[in-house]
């Protein structure tokens, strides 16, 4: 199985690199958690411009995609910006809708041009999926499985508390208009799962691979006893450690984005998220006490880790989908 992206990919991902880092995305980030979506609205129409959410969008629906390579290479440069919004689940809301013709052709041209945000809350009894819709106050819409059924959320709850203040959590509000029903709509929300998972292990990656880039340059910086820290043994030992678990993640990523099976994209998702968990963690010791402010920008990265590591499947749903892939019916403990 080939991993290595081609050469059209990887300049794919250096664009988005060049044209993330020139938007200021700490900024961003800061007045999307204060309830400003104004700057965050705007790099989504930039990144909707430079094709990303048509990645996930059917020729059909004036999309390109779905792409799944592409859609990694993709969201790991979110990730690794820290780009807030619901651009995991205007995906999954792309991948759900296609499966569903009745309704894509409102929806997915939208979504395609950048028009449409879209946030997104499937069935609660699915392990992989939680009760709540992600920036429901900043999307256009809000769409809901339960059960058999697909509807547009008439509006949502309070605020609820997050980690991460640039990850807003809403309930969205029962009922609303039916957009389809039957079993299709089960079926294509599992897909949507699937989806959401796999890029949000995307970012995962690309949270973690930023958080050991700044940490690693930190270190070459901070001197102790007349010398960079950096150069300590124990400080090395734990930038390496780090470093192999993100890119033992890199190839469990891009074999998910190969065989779509939903095993493997749980194996990239746990993986992805703990080695950013892990990234987080180092980041936050080898920073020592400045680690902790929210003034430093690092923060806004060591507060999505852990969020993302449980988004959209926790570890342990994880783990339990690639054992019941080995063994089936295997018993799970609580």
């Amino acid at each position: 199985m080939r991993f290595l992206l081609d050469a059209e990919q990887a300049e794919f991902g250096r664009t988005l690199d060049r044209m993330l880092a020139a938007a200021g995305t700490p900024g961003v980030v800061r007045a999307w958690a204060a309830g400003d979506h104004g700057p965050g609205r705007a790099l989504w129409s930039r990144i909707a411009e430079a094709g990303v959410f048509a990645l996930a969008v059917p020729e059909a629906y004036d999309g390109v995609g779905p792409l799944p390579v592409e859609l990694a290479v993709a969201y790991v440069e979110l990730g690794r910006h820290a780009v807030p919004g619901p651009v995991v689940e205007t995906a999954a809301a792309a991948t759900l809708l296609g499966e569903l013709p009745s309704v894509a052709k409102e929806w997915l041209p939208r979504i395609a041009s950048g028009e449409a945000v879209v946030s997104l809350r499937l069935d609660e009894a699915d392990a992989f999926c939680g009760p709540y819709a992600l920036d429901a106050d900043a999307a256009d819409a809000v769409i809901t499985v339960s059960g058999d059924e697909l509807r547009l959320a008439p509006g949502h709850g309070p605020l609820q508390a997050s980690a991460d203040p640039a990850r807003r959590l809403f309930r969205p509000l029962d009922g609303g208009e039916l957009l389809a029903s039957g079993p299709a709509v089960r079926e294509a929300a599992a897909q949507a799962a699937d989806r959401a998972a796999f890029l949000t292990a995307a970012q995962s990656l690309g949270v973690g691979l930023e958080l050991l880039h700044r940490t690693v340059e930190y270190t070459k910086q901070r001197m102790q006893f007349g010398t960079p820290i950096g150069s300590f043994q124990a400080v090395k030992h734990r930038l390496a450690d780090t470093l192999l678990a993100l890119e033992f993640a890199r190839p469990l990523l891009f074999g998910a984005a190969l065989s779509t099976a939903p095993a493997d994209i749980a194996a990239a998702k746990v993986t992805a998220g703990e080695a950013a968990y892990t990234a987080a963690r180092t980041a936050l010791q080898l920073h020592g006490a400045i680690g902790y402010t929210e003034e430093l920008d690092l923060s806004l990265w060591l507060r999505k880790a852990r969020p993302l590591r449980d988004a959209w499947g926790t570890p342990g749903a994880c783990r339990a989908r690639v054992l019941d892939a080995q063994v089936p019916g295997l018993q799970h403990a609580p």
